[in-house]
């Protein structure tokens, strides 16, 4: 349920109007073919991890740290880690959005009283889940619970609602798309922002009764939303034109379904949104703080990330989670639109760790002498990360790198810890290509040659 819980996020309630600014319905259609092709690849390239090596915790982290070494697993953690931290920022832009329809001094969810609200809201969650994981995990299976009810609302009411006329319409989509594709091509991180969570069971692994367990919720949490998000999308195209939902402020859905059926339908997708956010900070929230705990189990983390209490709260790790969350919310504020720079960069921050963990699969076929199916489904998934690397663009991965080169400061705590060597010769070639990176974003940002 954890896992389920956190793949259906805040982010399904944006995706008409996210969709609606880069493609029409027929780019729509290829971007969640593609998507939901390669991310079924992802989820089932954890499925055979989680069978074929079982004494490996915490997925994502470990997958990349037993295929590629100890600095490159680092970073697969941290990234990982950080895209929590950064799309939990999302989910507080976007309850501020919402409310901000009735109360203007909260904008679009980044202004400072917004930035205020949400900061008491971060430390609020950090004192819950700080008092235990089971008490948090039970309130967000009430809660994954609750919000699928206005999601499954918003769909069937659209379909009675459906307008042919107006699909037909958006079908091409509009002038200001550009082609088909840049169409595809600009959805492509929205499409892994309301994915993310497929490798939740994987990150828990150490929770599970059965090995077998981790890979059927991976699978079956993939399958279960898939229809979900594809139907939000579509179906919205049949009750405005896609101008018009591209200029919806978010939660774009709330838009679409008062357009189809009056206010109360707004209301009820902006309650089903505040109750999301509360079921996905909590479950992200949880899984980040066990990616950092579980790394500096491995000593690839300072020890005192290890730290937990009676209750298995790692509690220094949920406050590095919630300290960073702070620092990019502030940071979002000054980005051009807080939702949207959020968003991608969540994305972007979580293609390392994928890519990765595909890669490691890719080996494992070749270790194991697996059969061809292995071995299609480990090629379309690091294929399908990698594509998604270059769709993140530039810009974006060069404001990750800003973020992922200082975090060598904790692999250098580790190592100092054990007494090792900081660095071997292929550790410090990455280290200079992920600080020349970061420096380079630094100069971007400061010549303004990219923006957030």
């Amino acid at each position: 349920m954890l896992v389920v819980g956190s793949m259906v996020g805040a982010g399904v309630f944006s995706l008409p109007g996210r969709f609606a600014q880069e493609t029409g319905v027929l780019g729509a259609l290829i971007a969640w073919l593609i998507a939901g092709t390669g991310m079924l690849m992802l989820a089932l390239v954890f499925q055979s991890l989680a069978m074929r090596r079982p004494q490996l915790d915490a997925g994502v982290y470990a997958y990349a740290k037993a295929g590629f070494g100890e600095y490159l697993g680092f970073f697969s953690a941290f990234g990982y880690w950080a895209s929590a931290c950064v799309g939990n920022v999302t989910y507080w832009v976007l309850i501020m959005s919402t409310v901000g329809a009735l109360v203007p001094a909260l904008g679009d969810g980044d202004t400072a009283l917004a930035v205020v609200l949400s900061s008491f809201g971060l430390w609020g969650f950090f004192l819950l889940v700080r008092r235990g994981v089971k008490e948090a995990a039970m309130i967000n299976r009430v809660v994954t619970v609750a919000k699928l009810v206005p999601i499954l609302v918003f769909v069937l009411l659209a379909l009675f609602c459906f307008e042919p006329d107006v699909f037909a319409d958006n079908f091409q989509g509009a002038s200001y798309a550009g082609s088909l594709y840049d169409q595809v091509h600009g959805t492509m991180l929205a499409t892994v922002f309301v994915f993310l969570g497929v490798e939740g069971a994987s990150v828990y692994s150490r929770h599970a009764k059965r090995r077998s367990d981790v890979g059927r919720a991976t699978v079956l949490g993939f399958l279960s939303v898939f229809a979900v998000f594809a139907s939000v999308t579509i179906v919205s195209y049949g009750i405005l034109p896609m101008a018009d939902i591209a200029e919806l402020r978010q939660p774009s859905m709330a838009g679409v379904l008062e357009a189809a059926v009056g206010t109360w339908g707004k209301v009820l997708v902006s309650v089903g949104l505040i109750v999301s956010v509360l079921g996905a900070y909590l479950a992200w929230t949880l899984m980040a703080a066990e990616v950092l705990f579980v790394a500096a189990k491995d000593e690839d983390m300072p020890r005192f990330l290890a730290r937990a209490t009676a209750r298995d709260v790692p509690v220094p790790a949920l406050l590095m989670t919630t300290a960073l969350s702070q620092v990019m919310l502030v940071v979002t504020a000054f980005s051009d639109d807080a939702f949207d720079f959020a968003l991608d960069l969540t994305s972007t921050l979580s293609l390392i760790p994928y890519l990765l963990a595909a890669g490691y699969a890719v080996l494992v076929a070749r270790q194991d002498r697996a059969g061809p199916g292995a071995w299609l489904v480990a090629g379309l998934a690091t294929a399908y990360t990698a594509f998604l690397v270059y769709a993140a663009g530039w810009a974006y991965l060069l404001v990750s790198l800003i973020i992922y080169a200082p975090a060598t400061v904790l692999f250098v705590m580790a190592r100092r810890e054990q007494g090792r060597q900081l660095f071997s010769p292929g550790e410090a070639v990455v280290l200079v290509l992920s600080v020349a990176g970061a420096v380079v974003g630094v100069v971007a940002l400061a010549a303004g040659w990219i923006s957030l």
